[in-house]
């Protein structure tokens, strides 16, 4: 069934598209015709101006591992311009293609670019002018984050992971919220990203305290799972400088995903046993 959203008349503003989401997803629409563990799905839609956008979205099933899948959804592009985390989105893919026992026993869903209108036009707002990732669990008009809550609130994931890119620092850094154990995913998340790009070691990052480049606490409004579910995802939104070359930045991600799967796999394994 297609979930199609009319959106409100966001503000007037100038706007120049600089950038092709069916570019940015061709590799896994391609991927998606030879894969038999790839499904796409691209029923997330709203129209704004008359126009119709799409939130791509892919399901990766991984090779059984247990009873039942661990459910995983991955989120980029929530701001417009950060092209990272798009491209870790499709490159993690692709991976999980060529190598499927990383995703052993998961059911991984993937939300390559969130905010279609921003990407296209290289802006961290939506083309209706706000910031989507401070709308979350607000009665937000957003139609965005309306279909996105919807996913969240639909998708009874065990975890969530959001992929963002910060201009003001120099080092990688994630933030850990959401079920006790994510401190024990974010720091082998980090050490690994840290073979490639250096961790951010600052004692506050983005206005937040942080210690070993972790921060506990974040923006009010952001992608999260719904306020009252039970019980509680594990939450991690990791964050790539701006500066570095593309490939190390690409390499970065991959690798701090690659690390949660694996770390959060052994730990249900070990759970299961106690």
């Amino acid at each position: 069934m297609n979930t199609t959203i009319i959106a409100p008349e966001p503000e007037k503003q100038v706007s120049h598209r600089v950038r092709s989401v069916s570019a940015a997803i061709a590799p896994l629409e391609k991927l998606v015709g030879r894969s038999s563990s790839l499904v796409a799905n691209h029923d997330l839609r709203f129209t704004l101006e008359g126009e119709t956008f799409a939130i791509p979205r892919y399901i990766f099933i991984g090779p059984q591992g247990g009873d039942r899948p661990i459910r995983v959804g991955i989120f980029a592009g929530i701001h417009g311009d950060e092209p990272e985390g798009v491209r870790a989105a499709v490159l993690f893919l692709q991976l999980l293609e060529s190598v499927p026992d990383v995703a052993r026993g998961y059911s991984i869903t993937v939300y390559p670019v969130c905010n279609p209108t921003g990407y296209a036009a290289d802006t961290r707002h939506s083309r209706g002018g706000k910031d989507l990732n401070r709308e979350f669990w607000k009665n937000s008009a957003e139609p965005e984050v309306r279909l996105l809550q919807a996913e969240l609130a639909a998708g009874s994931f065990d975890g969530i992971i959001a992929l963002h890119t910060d201009d003001t620092s120099e080092g990688f850094y994630g933030i850990a919220q959401g079920a006790t154990l994510t401190k024990h995913l974010i720091e082998p998340a980090l050490a690994a990203a840290e073979r490639i790009l250096p961790r951010d070691e600052r004692a506050t990052i983005d206005g937040f305290r942080a210690r070993n480049g972790v921060i506990s606490d974040c923006y009010a409004g952001v992608l999260s799972p719904p306020p009252k579910v039970r019980p509680r995802p594990f939450e991690i939104i990791l964050e790539t400088p701006k500066a570095p070359p593309t490939y190390m930045k690409d390499a970065a991600f991959v690798a701090a995903l690659q690390a949660i799967f694996l770390e959060y796999r052994q730990f249900i394994a070990y759970a299961s046993n106690i």
